[in-house]
């Protein structure tokens, strides 16, 4: 079916935290294989892994030092040949992370003299532009004598897509892992990959801008948003639609103005799923969600597709942010995620309630200034010290495992087998979002012959 991801449920792993086959305390490639069942048994249609490739870990595999290897901690090319088919035997694509805005220090274009001058972005002096980190994005080389840019930490260089050496080189990144049975990618940060040429001066943000903004300083009016990035997007979209089915492009498209977000489909050749990041940033009240939802419905054409997703590998997990660990409002959340109309993200754990894990200072890995491991600690599988993750030592610690797979796919009445139940459901959803008249408090909307009442007050779900 070429067009799959329209109402696909992809389930987003982040594999050190997944399995761990080999007992180093790290998940990889075997490990998920030996999961494949289970997602089979859960329903979902694709798995978006983030990145698998060679990386020193600055920014757990986010730094990429080979972008057509795998990093030896997850295992092989043959592996992935053989994740790849075992999971299209059952019926499950395999979606990739792609990291086209930067790479590591690492890399070997950064390491040869000349990719290093002529692929990343360079300035005698630095303009005012601030990282992700809200530090100024420019290091000194002191081999270049000038000043490299960085959107996010300052081993994470970023590339100068400008230039036409840099592009084709994606290409052929793109059509090396299509051509091993790849579904498509997920594009980390797609909408800055493009800077501006001059790399003027971004504008002081104001009252009204948005929150990003606003803790950032400034609007990234220079370096994030340029019009070019669509020709990058044109562009794999035409690579993509070579294959049989067509390979899909999913963003991550932290774009809030919603008229600019809905440019990131194109006319149809762009991208198929750019991510809505709004739900990610409300509370969990009827009076928030509701018209943040129906804001982007109202703004998608009818022939494009929205993705929502409440949780991924640099938030706080949604039971948590959004439930506080009730029980009742992960039903809630879980049954809206998977009855809109469009497909939906699940982050590993999401499925059963999984919360975020307290991690102690000492044994904190990311390098973040706020770090995000608390939603990067290993799925529990079963009970136990272990979690049914490892038989080693685990790279991050786990937190309760009381609340785990195996107790209760047990048990018919979890929120893992509501999840299942829901998973399935929408497969059998039809029509549009349709919005019906409620009491203070609730939600409610119709799909086809569905109704869906969410009741914010008593934390009560209905679906009939």
């Amino acid at each position: 079916m070429g067009d799959w991801w329209r109402n696909a449920v992809i389930y987003q792993i982040y594999p050190r935290s997944f399995t761990d086959s080999n007992g180093d305390g790290i998940g990889d490639i075997a490990g998920i294989i030996s999961r494949l069942d289970y997602l089979e048994w859960l329903g979902v249609d694709a798995v978006w892994c983030t990145p698998l490739t060679v990386s020193p870990n600055r920014d757990y595999g986010y730094d990429v030092a080979d972008y057509t290897a795998i990093d030896p901690a997850f295992g092989t090319l043959e592996d992935f040949d053989r994740l790849v088919a075992e999971a299209e035997r059952r019926g499950i694509r395999v979606v990739l992370d792609l990291v086209p805005n930067h790479t590591s220090r690492q890399h070997p274009w950064f390491r040869d003299e000349r990719t290093k001058r002529e692929y990343y972005v360079w300035a005698d002096q630095p303009n005012n532009w601030m990282s992700s980190l809200h530090v100024p994005a420019w290091t000194f080389d002191p081999e270049m004598g000038r000043y490299y840019l960085h959107s996010y930490l300052p081993d994470q260089p970023d590339l100068d897509w400008w230039n036409e050496d840099v592009r084709a080189e994606f290409d052929d990144i793109l059509r090396f892992w299509f051509d091993r049975g790849v579904a498509g990618f997920r594009i980390d940060a797609c909408y800055v990959i493009v800077k501006d040429r001059l790399l003027r001066d971004n504008p002081p943000a104001g009252r009204d801008d948005h929150m990003w903004d606003r803790n950032r300083g400034q609007r990234p009016v220079h370096s994030a948003h340029q019009p070019e990035v669509h020709e990058v997007l044109r562009r794999w979209r035409r690579i993509g639609d070579e294959y049989d089915p067509p390979r899909l492009l999913m963003g991550a498209t932290w774009v809030p103005e919603l008229e600019e977000l809905r440019r990131y489909y194109g006319d149809g050749d762009e991208l198929q799923l750019p991510q809505y990041p709004q739900l990610l940033f409300s509370r969990f009240r009827a009076q928030e969600l509701r018209p943040v939802v129906e804001a982007w419905l109202d703004t998608v054409a009818p022939d494009h597709d929205p993705v929502w997703l409440a949780s991924n590998h640099d938030l706080s997990r949604f039971p948590t942010r959004w439930c506080d660990g009730d029980e009742r409002k992960t039903r809630m959340a879980l049954t809206m995620l998977l009855t809109l109309p469009g497909a939906c993200v699940l982050f590993q754990g999401d499925e059963f309630g999984m919360e975020d894990t307290v991690v102690p200072p000492e044994l904190t890995r990311d390098a973040a200034p706020i770090p995000r491991d608390a939603s990067r600690t290993p799925v529990p599988w079963t009970s136990g010290p272990k979690g049914g993750f490892t038989t080693g030592e685990p790279w991050l610690p786990l937190g309760d495992t009381t609340r785990n797979v195996a107790d209760q796919r047990a048990d018919p009445d979890s929120v893992l087998h509501l999840t299942r139940r829901l998973i399935a459901l929408k497969k059998t959803l039809a029509g549009p979002y349709e919005a019906l008249p409620a009491p203070p408090d609730h939600w409610r909307y119709r799909r086809g012959e569905v109704t869906v009442d969410l009741d914010f007050g008593a934390w009560d779900v209905s679906v009939g």
